[in-house]
C-alpha cells in the first residue's frame, strides 16, 4: 500500500504521517523512517526542524539517512515493513538543476511489499514563486507529485493538522 500525505510548510503532514506509520506498523512491528534532507549546519532553522522530527520519532523506529536522490530506490526496494518517506521536496532539490525523474523512485514504490508513506510539500498552494528557481522547483515537486499520486493507493491533504481524503485520479469529489 502507497500513502502519500501532502501538505503545505508546518501544515501538520509529517505529524500526520508519522501517526499513521505508528498506527499501521502497530505496537511491535517496525517502522522505517527514510530521510532526504541534507543537514547544512549553517542553516540554524533546518537544523532545528530536522531536530525536532528526530525528537518526535518513536526509539524503535529505524532512521535512514538518504541524502544522495539516486539512491532512494534502492533503499525502498532494500527496506521491509513499514516505511514512512519523508519528504519528496527535500529529494527533488537533491538534483542537480531541479530536474528529479520520478520514474525509479515510482517504480521502487510500485514494488515494495510493505506499505509506504510518502510525505510531500503540496507548493501548488502558495503564491507564484518570484524567482527562477522557485519556480523551477515549484514545478518539479508538482511533476513528482502527480507521479506519486497516480501510483498512491490514498493520498491525504494536511491543513491545519487535520487530513483531508483525496478522491482517486479521475473520480470527481460530487
Amino acid at each position: 500500500m502507497i500513502v502519500l500525505v501532502l501538505g503545505g510548510t508546518r501544515s501538520g503532514k509529517s505529524a500526520v504521517a508519522e501517526s499513521m506509520a505508528a498506527r499501521l506498523a502497530g505496537p511491535h512491528a517496525a517502522v522505517t523512517y527514510v530521510a532526504t534532507a541534507r543537514l547544512d549546519p549553517a542553516d540554524a532553522d533546518h537544523a532545528a526542524r530536522i531536530e525536532a522530527h528526530r525528537a518526535r520519532r518513536p526509539a524503535a523506529w529505524t532512521t535512514v539517512e538518504c541524502t544522495t536522490p539516486t539512491d532512494l530506490p534502492g533503499v525502498l526496494r532494500g527496506t521491509d515493513g513499514v516505511v514512512l518517506l519523508d519528504s519528496l521536496g527535500t529529494w527533488a532539490t537533491g538534483h542537480p538543476d531541479l530536474d528529479p525523474d520520478p520514474g525509479p523512485l515510482v517504480d521502487a514504490l510500485r514494488a515494495r511489499a510493505g506499505t509506504t508513506i510518502v510525505v510531500g510539500e503540496e507548493v501548488g498552494l502558495a503564491p507564484h514563486a518570484p524567482t527562477e528557481l522557485g519556480r523551477r522547483f515549484a514545478d518539479a515537486l508538482g511533476q513528482v507529485n502527480q507521479a506519486v499520486s497516480a501510483v498512491a493507493d490514498h493520498a491525504l491533504l494536511v491543513v491545519a493538522g487535520r487530513a483531508i481524503s483525496l478522491p482517486e485520479p479521475g473520480e470527481l469529489p460530487c
